[in-house]
């Protein structure tokens, strides 16, 4: 077996970054806990701030020092999405506990490292560093700092993890020759007595080792035993895997409260982030999220409106591409108005889709070509509204100005169906398809509306005072008897003496009322 541990040093301090506003985040940051500093970022200790200190005495020293809540809630979150993240390289994802690596009294709460069992997966994915080097780079979004250990067991590789920033152990040798060079106070109860420990030359696991098994369990207790055992391979250790929940949901309490469209996406992007590592575990696509911004109460403008605003994002085709989801979600926040200011973020999901990842493309294909427009339709509609999004569709008319009419634009066109082109307007009879044949007339792209009068010179038709040399034609089209627009008319292709090309037409028969004569149709573009 060959697991991996991912722990997260810092991950309570960067899921309260997350919060901020993305000027504040390289400012002076520190946790808090019952009014004493729990954590503090690299700037903060640059000035005297460290873990121990009080309130006071952290804020006399930097007094530009941002200030959070510890929220073990939070980082729960945070670390789930870590483990969705895994689950896309291996279904044996462990999320390990304070209680099997530190105190007794911990148990329960998370010891920040996720573990996974990857042995059956390097095969597929290429070996261990090919899958480490993905494994970093689908990480990489949730911007949190990793010690990335590799061992034989799973308990050791948890440990291992707390002291080493990177370490690779091969088989169980190397694992073991790893936990006699660890510190004692990495087994539960080691920490708790840890002067007695130093006390008695203890400092490593293999000076415990050296010490008569009986002893150490009437001073330290069995646990210790039981967990050194278990980290060297010599008593099972075994693990239940993470099941990732049905539906998504991950909120995100914001430090400051978020006027701008920007401050709503950088809260929103890391909410997204989590969002593509559960559809990643899921092996799915997403159809439609939620985003729900929860208010300031107390505003007159908030008391006016409702405490939230729930802003519904609808997908022409299932998707869990980031940048993409991204900009459909800032094309809408840009419209919204929002009744006040915003304090908390909630991404919700459930409708999704299971199918196969899309196969890499190195030359463009049909498929990916209605993908292309299919999202060029989506981030129109975010940006202008559905119903301001048109496509021009086929009508069975052969009446050029009846023979195409405008309608909503449908992003959900199946592979190959595409918007009519406005040359293929006229449908010969019987032809029952979207697109005329290839053997229909040869029409312009731009038709006017209504049709342009011609002055005419011996009978011949004049654009702008320049006689037109007709080239083809007469193509006869007599229609609309039905609905009392008859149209009898006689269509030419005529040449400008320039060599533009124009489509005009003549009355067959002179209805009553109706002006008589040449008249400009088209232009070919």
């Amino acid at each position: 077996m060959l697991w991996i541990a991912l722990h997260l040093p810092l991950l309570s301090l960067e899921s309260f970054a997350a919060t901020l506003a993305h000027e504040a985040s390289g400012q002076p940051l520190a946790l808090l806990d019952a009014r004493a500093i729990v954590s503090a970022n690299a700037p903060a200790r640059a000035l005297g701030v460290k873990p121990g200190l009080q309130r006071a005495t952290a804020l006399a020293l930097a007094p530009q020092l941002t200030l959070g809540q510890a929220d073990p809630a939070r980082d729960a979150q945070a670390l789930t999405a870590v483990a969705h993240a895994a689950l896309a390289f291996t279904p044996m994802v462990v999320i390990e506990f304070a209680g099997d690596i530190a105190s007794a009294s911990t148990r329960g709460t998370a010891a920040h490292t996720v573990l996974l069992e990857v042995q059956a997966s390097l095969r597929y994915f290429g070996g261990a560093p090919a899958l480490l080097q993905r494994l970093h780079a689908a990480l990489a979004p949730l911007g949190h700092r990793l010690h990335t250990v590799s061992a034989s067991t799973a308990l050791g590789a948890a440990l291992l993890a707390r002291v080493h920033p990177q370490l690779d152990c091969v088989d169980l040798a190397a694992t073991r020759r790893a936990l006699d060079a660890a510190p004692a106070w990495l087994l539960g109860p080691g920490r708790a007595h840890w002067e007695a420990l130093q006390g008695m030359g203890l400092r490593t696991l293999a000076d415990l080792k050296r010490v008569p098994r009986e002893g150490l369990a009437r001073r330290f207790g069995e646990a210790m035993l039981s967990q050194l055992d278990r980290a060297t391979g010599q008593c099972p250790d075994p693990r239940e895997p993470l099941v990732p929940a049905s539906t998504f949901d991950s909120r995100l309490e914001l430090h400051a409260r978020a006027d701008t469209t920007e401050q709503l996406l950088h809260g929103a992007q890391l909410l997204l982030a989590r969002l593509i590592a559960w559809l990643a575990a899921q092996h799915a696509f997403v159809r439609r999220y939620t985003l729900v911004m929860q208010h300031e109460k107390g505003s007159r403008r908030a008391a006016l409106t409702a405490g939230s605003t729930a802003l519904e994002i609808a997908l022409a085709e299932p998707s869990r591409d980031p940048a993409h989801l991204l900009v459909l979600l800032r094309e809408r926040l840009a419209s919204l108005q929002l009744p006040a200011p915003t304090l908390e973020l909630r991404l919700h999901a459930q409708d999704i889709a299971r199918r196969a990842p899309p196969n890499a493309e190195l030359f463009p294909t049909p498929q990916s070509e209605q993908e292309g427009l299919t999202r060029l339709i989506e981030r129109l509609q975010a940006r202008l509204g559905t119903e301001q999004v048109l496509r021009l569709v086929a009508r069975q008319d052969h009446r050029p100005e009846r023979a195409s009419a405008w309608r909503r634009a449908d992003a959900h066109m199946r592979p190959g169906v595409r918007p009519m082109r406005a040359h293929a307007a006229i449908l010969p009879a019987g032809n029952s398809g979207g697109a005329p044949p290839p053997t229909s007339p040869v029409r312009p792209v731009w038709l006017l509306h209504p049709p342009e009068p011609l002055r005419e010179r011996d009978r011949g038709p004049l654009l702008d005072g320049q006689p037109l040399q007709l080239l083809s034609g007469p193509e006869r089209i007599e229609s609309g008897w039905w609905d009392a627009a008859l149209a009898e008319r006689d269509y030419f292709i005529a040449q400008l003496p320039g060599g533009a090309l124009v489509w005009v037409y003549r009355a067959r028969v002179p209805m009553p009322g109706a002006t008589q004569g040449w008249f400009l149709q088209g232009r070919f573009g």
